[in-house]
């Protein structure tokens, strides 16, 4: 595929209109913790209608697409939170909606697909990671929404970085989740624009860290991953068709473990009576390892779909198996 290019602040500010109805504003709270290496706020993304920022991209990418080829409905390839992105929007449309998801899709996330009118095809991770690879599935009609590598997609989710620096113009750095790099080019290609000296770094978890292998090796990597319960971030490797874009506008990455994570969503569950999923504390855990510095950081909780069960392991004080 051809390398993403950059995302200008206008398509992100055209997307803010066309995802209204769809996508809300989500609050931006402080976050007091003791001993903090930095002065933390959170961007909570986990209170969007599915939980989960990716409604912003599905919605503006659907919003652009061609009327004729929405007639035969769309799909995605996603573990959970972009399949409820595409079928909340396709629900609003009218239209039909199949989502490609690993077999090992939390089950929180594939009951959430179901509510919203959506047919799940579990696969096999390498078969769903494919489908990443190749922008779609030869069994699939409809038009295909990338969940990550779509400039549609990336400008949508560019739209919390607008919110962002209109609330807090003095923030020093955003940590943002990294799946496959949609979110936080976006965020940081609108954050950048508006104020060029902003610091945007993605957060990884150490078992599945494709974009931190990349950097290391000056390109698109593919690393050996581990699968855990953090399951919305981490894929086999960095897409190469994002590895421009998301290395130019990201200023590297914060590998965080699975065992910060967790202590990171009991933090955010006691204090702040907010639940995250894996990989929305991810940048919790990455702001308080003071990676991003000790200024005002914002760390983007990017969804709060985890399994009941998951959950209530973690608030035990124990790392899920």
């Amino acid at each position: 595929m051809d390398p993403i290019a950059p995302i200008p602040l206008e398509a992100i500010e055209a997307a803010r209109g066309r995802i209204k109805g769809a996508a809300i504003r989500t609050p931006l709270v402080p976050f007091d913790l003791p001993d903090s290496p930095c002065d933390i706020w959170l961007k909570l993304e986990c209170l969007q209608p599915i939980g989960s920022f990716k409604i912003r991209g599905a919605a503006n990418a659907m919003a652009l697409a061609d009327p004729e080829a929405l007639k035969q409905g769309v799909y995605t390839g996603s573990a959970g939170n972009m399949a409820q992105g595409v079928a909340f929007n396709a629900r609003r449309l009218g239209i039909p909606c199949r989502v490609v998801v690993p077999d090992s899709a939390p089950k929180t996330k594939l009951k959430a697909i179901a509510e919203l009118g959506a047919t799940a095809v579990p696969v096999p991770f390498d078969e769903w990671w494919t489908v990443l690879q190749e922008h779609g599935h030869p069994e699939e009609d409809g038009l295909f929404v990338h969940p990550v590598s779509d400039p549609g997609v990336i400008a949508g989710n560019g739209t919390v970085g607008l919110e962002i620096l209109e609330e807090l113009p003095t923030v020093d750095a955003i940590v943002v989740p990294f799946g496959g790099g949609g979110l936080s080019s976006g965020i940081a290609s609108a954050a950048k624009a508006l104020k060029p000296d902003i610091r945007v770094y993605a957060a990884e978890v150490d078992t599945a860290a494709p974009f931190s292998a990349s950097l290391r090796a000056g390109r698109p990597a593919e690393i050996d991953r581990k699968a855990t319960f953090v399951d919305g971030i981490g894929g086999k490797g960095m897409l190469p068709e994002m590895w421009s874009l998301a290395s130019n506008v990201l200023d590297g990455s914060i590998v965080v473990t699975v065992e910060e994570i967790c202590d990171s969503i009991r933090e955010l569950a006691t204090r702040v009576h907010v639940v995250a999923e894996g990989a929305g504390a991810s940048s919790v855990a990455a702001a308080r390892q003071g990676g991003a510095g000790n200024g005002q950081v914002v760390a983007v909780l990017s969804g709060g779909n985890i399994d009941a069960h998951v959950l209530a392991t973690i608030l035990q004080g124990k790392t899920p198996a």
